[in-house]
């Protein structure tokens, strides 16, 4: 049976959207392949002519997700400064939507056991990331890369913290304490 055009990076895309999702709701160990096809629509079998593994599966929507990641920080950097960029991130909607945000605070310790394939694609796609943070501080500043890397691992453990919280008061404040720190990593 012949399918259209298309057809299968259209299958190849939805399969990693969707495991993006589940990854970062439900976390990569408790996420089988069966619940991410079925997800996608597809059955069992149309894995495997996409991707080698469960490993393969993961570094690639591991590298799609930050690279969106990425794209959505640099756009928040250019409409709202690096300010805009701390506050989206630690909102309440994000903190609340961890099968949309930031892949790295909702699978930090199961990426840290991946492959290093995959933590190195990882790497790869965060240090541009950091230089675009870096590009938006203080001339002034000593060392642009390690303050925009202090702030995003302030801005990666705020929200985690806020998420084992989450629904309570503290959540809030938690947000709101990691948002002043990371201001003033900026302003150092």
């Amino acid at each position: 049976m012949r399918y259209e055009k298309g057809r299968k990076d259209a299958s190849r895309r939805k399969i990693i959207e969707v495991a993006s999702e589940r990854f970062r709701s439900d976390g990569i160990a408790a996420t089988g392949l069966a619940t991410v096809m079925a997800d996608a629509g597809l059955t069992n079998g149309a894995f495997y002519p996409h991707f080698k593994s469960k490993a393969d599966l993961v570094r690639e929507t591991v590298v799609a997700a930050i690279e969106t990641q990425a794209d959505q920080m640099r756009e928040r950097l250019e409409s709202g400064g690096l300010e805009g960029a701390i506050n989206a991130y630690v909102s309440p909607g994000h903190r609340d939507s961890a099968d949309k945000g930031c892949t790295l605070a909702a699978l930090l310790p199961e990426l840290a056991r991946q492959p290093p394939e995959t933590r190195s694609a990882y790497a790869d796609q965060l240090l541009p990331m950091m230089r675009d943070i870096a590009s938006r501080l203080p001339p002034e500043t000593e060392d642009p890369e390690a303050t925009a890397l202090a702030i995003y691992a302030t801005l990666v453990g705020t929200l985690q913290l806020a998420r084992v919280v989450e629904g309570t008061d503290l959540s809030d404040r938690i947000l709101a304490a990691g948002a002043s720190a990371a201001r003033a990593l900026a302003q150092s």
